[in-house]
């Protein structure tokens, strides 16, 4: 619905009738009508809010966490006017970072309104959680000094251990996946897919479902009943139940809780009558931001919190949200969406509350945005749209209805800001074209010309510019770092690259999966991690790291009678054979420092590995040796207590002035930059292909996991049947490709004066052997950019 629509539950003037009648302060008034005036319309709405649910649907750079930090305020006030000050306000957002900033702006509108910097909390979700959780043990079943906290990934020791136990327990349905579409029977290919499946296949199912399933409320039985619906040969969500009951069972023996459980525990608190009224008492409504991220049983526990009066009998969709008791403010951006395919956040249910909410006119949409210069507004608006007819064109015979969920975006125009904004500098003017489209030659013409551009747009004082490379993943930006270097140090610009940070969280698990093959080298499963280790450290290169595994001694200490070893299995060797040697001639106190130089580790991370050598060998002191070793790494990584050596401060390194940042398209979220520049917008990334790892082909055409995945949410979504194979894997490519576009539009929408784009015409197919040049597609919205925005593009023939 539109803005005109939308009816306030407070209207300005009964705010200043109300303030006027009960204010005990003449000025608190004028303060708070000075703060909702400096707002823009969509924000307004959200200050205006006085009870009952509330949706408000945000265009990127809108000004979602201001329009909220004052609503929150003026919200506050109210309850300070009504004598109500016991009861506080919630506000839950989506990371600690954005928590720590919205909680910083709250403050300062209270101070500004003369008012105690109290009466509201603001959390993450999943601190929310352990919070309330904490504060009824009895009834939550957490008792945090006994339990330890863990984020369960494919590699976990837990899921590799419930993998392990799965297949012991179920040896014939494991034959069944091992023989495939396919099988001969020869030794060789029989452990290569024995490592694939005990490895990647059935470690990243698990993975996948426990996630899915655990953050819906799903239990193992419930996904055993829906497999029965289901009529695959491999029967996938069996499979996937065991998986998750074998790790549900190892977690609760070693008393190990991870973030679903903490979701779980709180509820389990807010169904006892006495303790939901006791939280919902202290509480008079709750803010969330970031809502398209939020996934069901996070949504379930915002709901029950801002029910007024203990209900929490409705269940009903419509009548849950239409209830006035419901104060429940939900700030998003569906277009935003980015996590869905790697975590159980999916949009279409802060679609389904905006829905909702538009039903009972309680939906408003803050679609003015002054981030942006008008012309990048153009690009981003004109993808949304034409992605969205492409989408349509394939989906629906061209037929458009308005939110159609099988569509990538909803319908939602960002529209520049009006005159006389209040936001300083609303809609810069652009720099150059304010959008330039390149098409390099190859991806090092890509990086002449970026360089290029970089230094003129830094000039002769680049501490006045911030300007940022958003890349699709990190390898691309390793290998960006490497070539632009030299030209950022002559020109004294900084280069930072925001993977180095992120690589030094993993030197724990790096460290380890060494340690582990020194102790076990015949391990065909630590053999494997050690190689895995070395390729991503870019020691070694790529190659079937399966085969190689399969069979460890033939690998390390090939016989005379072996068949000759290629030159890339050959140098593999060679440094696992080091690796031993060291393991021999070294004493235990100094392994980590070696194996820290082995993997080539730069200042910081090897500042990050002494530092984890000191904590392992202070642990091992009374017991030095390698099991000792070895167990106090591993519970330093599963319980995840490591922090790596930072030499910077907070999250405003990655915007700061006078700095070149090179960071992933996801982590640039919530961020924005004077320049933006996104280089290699090639068709196999984005949207991609959604295909099979050729080591698990084996199986067909699919993986088990994304089937499983589409039929978790199909069931979840209300679908009538849950899909077959086929049917699934084609609804996941289509989950893929959407939040991959939707990764674009945010990557766009971060410049707020120039957005740089490229695609090169020959680029690796693999950012793993970026030497290996071919030609590529671009993504298929560039060529369209080009076609609607000629002015924009770039004559390389002058350049």
């Amino acid at each position: 619905m539109s803005d005109s629509k939308f009816i306030a539950p407070v209207a300005q003037e009964s705010l200043h009738s109300e303030l006027s009648e009960r204010s005990p302060v003449p000025s608190l008034r004028d303060k708070i009508l000075a703060i909702r005036n400096s707002l823009r319309p969509g924000q307004q709405q959200m200050a205006d809010w006085g009870s009952g649910p509330l949706a408000i649907s945000a265009v990127p750079g809108a000004g979602k966490s201001t329009g909220m930090a004052a609503a929150a305020a003026i919200a506050i006030a109210r309850q300070y006017e009504r004598s109500s000050p016991r009861r506080h306000l919630v506000v839950v957002t989506f990371t600690r970072s954005a928590a720590a900033n919205i909680k910083a702006k709250i403050r300062k509108y209270l101070k500004e309104l003369s008012l105690p910097q109290t009466g509201f909390f603001v959390y993450t979700l999943h601190g929310l959680a352990l919070n309330i959780a904490s504060r009824h043990s009895d009834l939550s079943g957490l008792q945090l000094e006994n339990v330890t906290l863990i984020t369960p990934t494919q590699s976990h020791r837990f899921i590799r251990t419930a993998v392990e136990q799965w297949i012991a327990n179920n040896p014939g349905i494991y034959l069944r996946l091992l023989e495939g579409h396919q099988f001969d029977g020869e030794e060789t290919e029989r452990l290569r897919r024995q490592s694939v499946l005990r490895t990647e296949v059935l470690p990243e199912l698990a993975n996948t479902v426990i996630h899915e399933a655990k953050s819906s409320g799903i239990s193992p039985e419930k996904l055993r009943e829906w497999s029965r619906q289901t009529t695959d040969e491999y029967t996938i969500l069996s499979v996937a139940a065991g998986l998750y009951e074998q790790y549900q069972n190892l977690m609760r023996s070693r008393d190990f809780i991870d973030y679903d459980d903490m979701i779980l525990a709180a509820l389990r608190v807010l169904e006892n009558d006495s303790a939901r009224r006791i939280e919902q008492n202290q509480v008079f409504a709750v803010f969330e931001d970031e809502a398209q991220d939020s996934s069901p049983l996070q949504t379930q526990l915002l709901e029950i919190l801002a029910r007024d009066g203990g209900d929490n009998s409705c269940t009903d969709a419509i009548n849950r949200v239409s209830n006035s008791s419901l104060n429940l403010v939900r700030v998003g951006d569906p277009n935003q969406a980015i996590n869905s395919t790697f975590t159980p956040a999916d949009p279409i249910y802060f679609r389904q509350f905006c829905e909702e909410c538009d039903r009972i006119e309680r939906l408003a949409t803050m679609d003015r945005a002054g981030r942006s210069s008008r012309i990048i507004i153009e690009a981003a608006n004109f993808a949304l749209k034409w992605i969205n007819n492409q989408s349509l064109a394939k989906t629906n015979n061209g037929q458009q209805t308005p939110d159609n969920r099988q569509v990538p975006f909803r319908l939602q125009t960002i529209r520049p800001v009006e005159t006389g904004d209040p936001q300083k500098n609303a809609n810069p003017a652009p720099i150059g074209r304010g959008l330039e489209l390149y098409t390099p030659r190859d991806i090092h013409h890509t990086v002449e010309l970026l360089s290029k551009r970089v230094v003129e747009l830094f000039g002769e004082d680049p501490t006045q510019n911030s300007a940022a490379i958003l890349v699709r993943e990190n390898r691309q930006g390793r290998w960006l770092g490497e070539a632009l270097a030299l030209v950022c140090k002559e020109h004294k610009i900084t280069l930072y690259d925001v993977g180095e940070r992120d690589r030094r969280s993993h030197v724990p698990q790096e460290i380890l999966a060494l340690l582990q093959f020194c102790d076990r080298p015949h391990s065909p499963d630590y053999l494997k991690a050690a190689l895995e280790a070395l390729v991503q450290r870019q020691l070694i290169p790529t190659q079937d790291l399966n085969a190689l595994a399969s069979l460890p001694e033939e690998f390390l200490y090939p016989g005379p009678l072996a068949a000759p070893q290629a030159e890339t299995v050959q140098k593999a060797a060679r440094l696992c054979r080091n690796l031993l040697r060291a393991r021999l001639e070294l004493p235990l106190y100094q392994l980590i420092s070696f194996l820290a130089l082995t993997l080539n580790y730069d200042q910081a991370e090897l500042a990050t590995a002494d530092k984890l050598a000191e904590r392992v060998n202070q642990q091992i002191a009374g017991n030095s040796s390698m099991g000792g070793m070895l167990s106090a790494l591993s519970e330093i990584v599963s319980s995840e207590r490591f922090e790596p050596v930072e030499t910077e401060d907070s999250e405003e390194r990655y915007t700061r002035r006078g700095q070149l940042t090179i960071i992933t398209m996801h982590k640039a979220k919530g961020l924005d930059w004077d320049y933006v520049f996104l280089p290699f917008l090639h068709e196999n990334l984005i949207p991609g292909r959604f295909w099979v790892p050729p080591q698990s082909q084996f199986l067909g055409d699919f993986t088990l996991s994304e089937v499983a995945r589409a039929q978790i949410r199909a069931a979840l979504h209300g679908e009538s049947t849950i899909p077959d194979v086929t049917q699934a894997w084609e609804q996941a490519k289509q989950l893929k490709i959407s939040e991959e576009y939707r990764l674009l539009y945010v990557a766009m929408t971060r410049a707020k004066r120039l957005v740089w784009m490229s695609a090169a015409q020959k680029a690796p197919f693999t950012w793993s052997k970026p030497e290996n040049l071919q030609e590529q597609a671009p993504c298929p919205v560039f060529p369209a950019l080009k076609r609607q925005f000629p002015e924009s593009v770039a004559n390389l023939a002058y350049i």
